[in-house]
């Protein structure tokens, strides 16, 4: 197929396969994924997009959108896809909003918001994008205090499957408003977010790494302890087996420990009792948990910032008892033999179990925790061994699971990330401003 017609309608960047451009572009966070799209666009601004989604539509091709690779879902086959790296245009309003091009970082955000005590919700790793994570929920490491990202939205610039550029408010469209909080690219590929941020200039928050030996001991008193925790915290749990590479602290690596993850929104003093039970718990290895300015949210969770090929896999859970904590530890603790570089619960409940003020397409709010494990070994153990852990805490699970969290395309996963009523509203809303179903590429519904 000759893209002659829409190179030649672009500002930006066209690239088809054997261009270098084309390798970086399309690459994703999950090397374990092997991208093949018909070709790729470097949008340099929303028009680009407009051009593509058209071209597309008129050839017959699917469309499929990503800014830094983080959501990868699938492998994208013959589909053309937008790289929206270029739209990088980041605003920040001392009075308490930002606005900010699809291809902006949170760390941008971040820093740009400092200056004003100001901060936006991003996750817990700030080099994702600000828009793919926002569209999927957006669950922050300040979660329980403040909720979800897409409940911060007040505006989004986007193109639909129909090759329009649409501003949607809750008053203009709101219908797409409604979808693409939550909805994911389903309705369309969102060119740029307006949003509110929260005065928050510093946080009370880090980890403690605990040996494996003390496992069964830290995490069920994590479990007693978060049940009693009021809003102003936020935290997790994770077993990590991290490899012995450079920037893995020496305590840490080539061996099982456990992380506790704190943040606190409140004065550090107030923070540092409601941690106590958790520093008494056991001896720790490392105790990283301090004031620190917000922007540097990023180092609670200190996320791997270089692509990597892993597995993931996820589940929702409704509640932890301690048979639950028991059984996580027979198949994912010590001795357990478990392949999984991180086996993580994070608690949810708090602001992040409040209706918005304006409804979306998030589903699942009512979870009290959500389960994560990550492999990076090849082959079939880690995927065999995810399984048996969704298996092993298949009594507490919902059946659900969040949009950005363990990524994966197929109707299957769709129908975990939405119930029915919510599913069958956002079919209606693709099938309004997308009837040819030209974005149908990745974590979005069958027509």
């Amino acid at each position: 197929m000759s893209f002659d017609a829409l190179s030649r309608r672009l500002a930006g960047t066209f690239a088809a396969g054997g261009d270098p451009m084309y390798d970086r572009l399309a690459t994703g966070f999950n090397l374990r994924l092997k991208p093949a799209p018909a070709a790729v666009v470097e949008a340099l601004d929303a028009r680009d997009v407009v051009e593509t989604v058209r071209f597309a539509a008129s050839a017959g091709l699917p469309v499929a959108v990503q800014a830094t690779g983080h959501g990868l879902a699938d492998t994208m086959d013959g589909a053309l896809l937008v790289h929206t790296g270029r739209l990088d245009g980041c605003m920040v309003h001392p009075d308490g909003w930002a606005r900010v091009g699809a291809g902006v970082r949170w760390q941008q955000v971040l820093d740009a918001a400092a200056p004003h005590g100001l901060a936006g919700l991003c996750g817990s790793a700030p080099a994702v994008g600000v828009v793919g994570y926002t569209t999927g929920g957006g669950l922050s490491p300040v979660g329980r205090t403040f909720g979800w990202a897409a409940d911060r939205v007040r505006a989004a610039e986007v193109v639909t499957g129909d090759g329009e550029l649409r501003r949607v408010t809750a008053s203009e469209h709101p219908d797409l408003f409604w979808a693409i909080r939550g909805g994911k690219a389903a309705a369309g590929i969102v060119t740029a977010l307006e949003f509110d941020l929260v005065s928050q200039p510093s946080l009370y928050a880090g980890a403690l790494y605990f040996d494996g030996t003390d496992a069964a001991r830290v995490t069920h008193a994590w479990a007693s302890w978060c049940a009693e925790l009021p809003d102003t915290a936020t935290t997790s749990i994770a077993f990590l087996q991290l490899p012995p590479l450079p920037g893995v602290p020496p305590p840490l690596a080539g061996k099982f420990t456990v992380a506790v993850r704190f943040v606190w929104t409140g004065p550090a003093d107030q923070g540092e009792a409601a941690l106590a039970p958790m520093r008494a718990a056991a001896a720790p290895l490392i105790d990283t948990v301090q004031t620190i300015p917000f922007a540097a949210v990023g180092m609670v969770h200190s996320d791997p910032e270089e692509p990597i090929a892993v597995h993931e896999e996820t589940d929702l859970l409704h509640a932890l008892p301690a048979a639950a904590v028991d059984a996580l530890l027979e198949v994912a603790g010590p001795g357990s033999g478990s392949p999984q570089v991180i086996v993580e619960l994070r608690q949810m409940g708090g602001a992040l179990a409040a209706a918005p003020a304006q409804p979306s397409a998030l589903c699942h709010r009512d979870a009290a925790f959500n389960l994560f494990a990550v492999g990076v070994l090849p082959g079939d153990e880690v995927l065999s061994h995810a399984t048996r852990i969704r298996e092993a805490l298949g009594s507490w699970a919902t059946g659900g699971a969040l949009p950005n969290i363990g990524a994966a395309a197929g109707a299957a996963r769709i129908a975990r990330s939405y119930d029915e009523v919510t599913l069958s509203r956002l079919r209606d809303v693709v099938k309004r401003y997308d009837p040819a179903h030209v974005l149908r590429v990745g974590q979005v519904p069958d027509a």
